[in-house]
């Protein structure tokens, strides 16, 4: 590791219930031992992750490091994509999901060990996905996925009000979902169905846990898809029961697909979530920038890599 290397830490205070930010005298600790050339910098409002890559990234620094959830990581990829930047990006788990990590090969909570593989700068260069001109480094998920997404914003606000739960809100809204009607375009064929899940990945886990494609490969140049139509409340309870495990693809209901460009046509502006980010939009062109972002990873880890 060369002495005149920059490394900049982007740490999100409020990340993780302020986990992330008793992550600092821990990147201090760390930094100091070995002797890196480095700053930290708080976030102060959403998307000030963004702000600060780009800024790290123009003054030279060669390491950029996210530390909190998937949020912050999405930040500080888009920060250094849309100036098309060379600084590698890295990630600290210090959020609620932290569903980039395991593509990392990292675990949820770093031991001695994963430091010292952290700062060994193993470098890998993933894939990228973009949608409607936002870039997206896990994932992307309409349907019900997304709503619950949307549903968890609004439970934190209401569990602040002590007006409800989290729970209750996942609950009401596997129950009440209404999948939208959408046509479908894959190469040359043009298909109109329901959404009830519609996950884009590549990456291969998300809201915390859920593996929705669990076969992705983050630098195989293409995306994995996982798209369900309408089903039963029963049905619904008895497949999202086995997407933890990745076992749901066998389910006759589950279409699972590789693609590297999707266009999606709803009726209506629905949400969707990339890397847990909440938009709306009707019409949706995803494309694939293959290998464009270049990540610290551990390759002895249980990563989402094929060969470099």
């Amino acid at each position: 590791m060369q002495k005149d290397q920059k490394w900049g830490f982007i740490v999100n205070p409020v990340a993780g219930n302020g986990l992330a930010k008793t992550y600092l005298p821990v990147i201090e600790k760390h930094a100091k031992t070995r002797n890196l050339n480095y700053d930290i910098v708080l976030t102060e409002y959403h998307n000030h992750a963004v702000e600060l890559a780009h800024d790290f990234a123009v003054k030279g620094y060669k390491y950029i490091i996210a530390v909190g959830g998937d949020g912050t990581i999405h930040e500080a990829a888009t920060g250094l994509l849309q100036h098309d930047h060379d600084a590698t990006l890295g990630a600290i788990p210090a959020g609620s999901g932290n569903d980039i990590i395991p593509m990392l090969g990292f675990p949820h909570h770093f031991t001695d060990k994963d430091w010292d593989v952290f700062f060994n700068c193993n470098t890998v260069h993933s894939d990228v996905g973009v949608c409607n001109g936002h870039y997206f480094v896990n994932g992307m998920g309409l349907g019900i996925d997304a709503q619950i997404a949307v549903s968890k914003t609004q439970a934190e606000e209401d569990i602040n009000k002590k007006h409800t739960s989290y729970f209750s809100h996942i609950i009401k809204t596997i129950l009440s979902f209404k999948e939208e009607p959408f046509t479908l375009i894959l190469g040359e064929e043009e298909t109109n169905v329901h959404c009830l899940i519609y996950t884009i990945g590549n990456g291969r886990r998300f809201g915390g846990g859920y593996y929705l494609t669990p076969e992705a490969i983050a630098n195989d140049s293409t995306f994995d898809i996982c798209f369900a139509d309408k089903l039963s409340i029963l049905e619904r309870i008895l497949l999202l029961a086995k997407v933890p495990s990745g076992t749901h693809i066998k389910n006759k209901k589950v279409m699972y697909s590789q693609a590297d460009r999707i266009l999606l046509q709803f009726n209506t502006k629905v949400p969707y979530h990339l890397d847990g980010e909440i938009y709306y939009d009707e019409q949706f062109i995803v494309n694939i920038l293959p290998k464009k972002l270049k990540l610290l990873y551990n390759p002895e880890g249980d990563h989402y890599f094929g060969s470099n």
